[in-house]
């Protein structure tokens, strides 16, 4: 008795989700989108494989690693923390090709990944605030190296913020698996 009333309750939670979604032709262009991109043969492919899934899931990490990792060190360079000795310039001019090759990885297996379960990530609070850090991440990046910031100040407050985000990343990237 109790199990069939909790399965009507979802189901009416279901479809009040529907009706909301359903006042906003964007809204369900997305979820179709979405519903569309998961059922595909290749993402269906990559969830239903016993380790393909997981390999990306591997690569994915590793990625966020090296371009994570490399932005960190850059970032605490900036702030003086390490390299001391050395100017940013020279901090940061070898780890440019790393970080954009990390960042490339974590790119492209990010996409398989969402791929495969873009019909759950789709209402996944943890995801969506995920993507709007990494759009912020994208813009302090595109100020740092487009020397808006100006001052030393400015580049410490923005290796700060980056920091900052980079770590908001990593959590909801592990928190999307339990949201």
């Amino acid at each position: 008795m109790a199990a069939r009333r909790a399965m009507e309750v979802r189901r009416a939670i279901r479809r009040q989700r529907n009706r909301k979604a359903a006042t906003c032709p964007r809204v369900m262009f997305i979820l179709h989108a979405c519903r569309w991109l998961a059922e595909s043969w290749v993402g269906t492919q990559i969830r239903e494989s016993d380790n393909l899934f997981s390999a990306i899931e591997t690569v994915h990490v590793l990625g966020v690693a090296v371009s994570a990792g490399t932005i960190a060190i850059a970032d605490l360079a900036v702030l003086g923390i390490i390299f001391t000795r050395y100017s940013i310039r020279e901090v940061l001019e070898p780890l440019v090709r790393i970080t954009w090759i990390g960042f490339g990885v974590m790119a492209v297996s990010g996409l398989l990944l969402f791929w495969s379960e873009a019909d759950k990530l789709y209402g996944n609070a943890a995801f969506r605030l995920k993507m709007l850090l990494l759009l912020a991440l994208g813009a302090n990046q595109w100020l740092f190296h487009r020397r808006v910031a100006g001052s030393r100040q400015n580049e410490r407050v923005q290796a700060v913020v980056s920091l900052s985000l980079w770590v908001g990343v990593v959590v909801l990237g592990r928190a999307i698996a339990y949201l």
